[in-house]
């Protein structure tokens, strides 16, 4: 896959686009890309994800609580996995914000981009003032000879899908339901780096994983996880906070993989959120949280031998 993070995008040959700020890369998301790619593929074109960095909520929304679901590097590993040809990630700066929707529209998408196809959500809005939607959109296109689709709203459980609902879901513990709108499960991606070393001398040593800024994660607590390392799965229980029983100061994601002995420090591994077991407690003495410990790692195993993991267990 092709990844341009810059606004030099003028592609030479015709595309199939579909346009969005794909947070999360959900149900609906997916369906978009999906149907980009068939566009593509019938055509004999090149399939494009057309998205904005930083997400414009650090623009337009309260830039103290402003958090994505996915971060860059995470977008691009499951674009990647998708097929898709290649992703944009064009600057959003004050001064593009403020573009007129029809100067996006006709410069960047129909003219720079050579677009033949552009897939777009039912709600899609985008310009100066949120002022371009898909009927705009359509008649600019018309006169480039571009086909534009609008997609409707993709519904689970008689409720649209969407970042903000998913956003929701994770920040109330609720995994299950967050895996099932993203259609895979939530994921940190990092680089491993050196922590205090304590769980190690309590025989339940930890990754300690770097994650990007503005990254989304769970409350504070204990999670069945899975984590992948070199390619290969293993089952894994994370921790989510400041490790107050040993007064830790900053919030980490530490991972204790199961079964797992090798030194993986400057790896980037990727761990995978399935349940919620417990809140973050600071616990009296270090033997009463490895006694605590011992009975999560008893109930993370449980929970992958249960009916409610099933529907995940030949994936992951």
């Amino acid at each position: 896959m092709e990844y341009i993070n810059s606004d030099n995008i003028i592609q030479k040959n015709p595309t199939a686009i579909t346009l969005g700020n794909f947070d999360g890369i959900h149900l609906g998301h997916r369906a978009l890309i999906d149907i980009t790619k068939r566009k593509a593929a019938c055509l004999n074109i090149k399939s494009v994800v057309f998205s904005f960095f930083p997400h414009p909520m650090f623009m337009f929304g309260n830039r103290e609580t402003a958090a994505v679901i996915v971060s860059s590097s995470e977008k691009r590993l499951i674009l990647e996995k998708m097929g898709v040809d290649i992703y944009i990630e064009y600057p959003f700066t004050k001064e593009f914000a403020s573009m007129d929707p029809e100067k996006f529209a006709s410069e960047i998408i129909f003219e720079r981009m050579n677009c033949k196809v552009l897939v777009v959500g039912y709600d899609y809005h985008f310009g100066k003032g949120a002022k371009g939607n898909y009927d705009l959109l359509k008649e600019i296109g018309q006169k480039y000879g571009a086909e534009v689709i609008k997609v409707p709203s993709v519904n689970l459980y008689g409720e649209r899908v969407s970042s903000t609902k998913i956003r929701q879901t994770i920040l109330s513990k609720d995994m299950e339901l967050a895996n099932e709108l993203l259609t895979e499960p939530y994921f940190v991606y990092g680089k491993v780096t050196s922590g205090r070393h304590i769980g190690r001398t309590i025989d339940f040593p930890t990754a300690n994983i770097q994650t990007e800024e503005h990254k989304l994660l769970p409350p504070d607590g204990v999670y069945a996880t899975k984590t992948e390392v070199d390619g290969k799965i293993y089952q894994s229980m994370t921790n989510v906070g400041t490790n107050p029983t040993v007064n830790g100061a900053e919030r980490t994601v530490e991972t204790n993989i199961f079964g797992f002995n090798k030194e993986i420090y400057g790896k980037y591994i990727k761990t995978y959120f399935f349940s919620f077991i417990r809140d973050e407690v600071k616990f009296s003495s270090i033997e009463q949280l490895s006694e605590r410990l011992r009975k999560d790692k008893l109930e993370t195993v449980n929970y992958f031998l249960s009916e409610e993991f099933r529907k995940w267990e030949n994936k992951y």
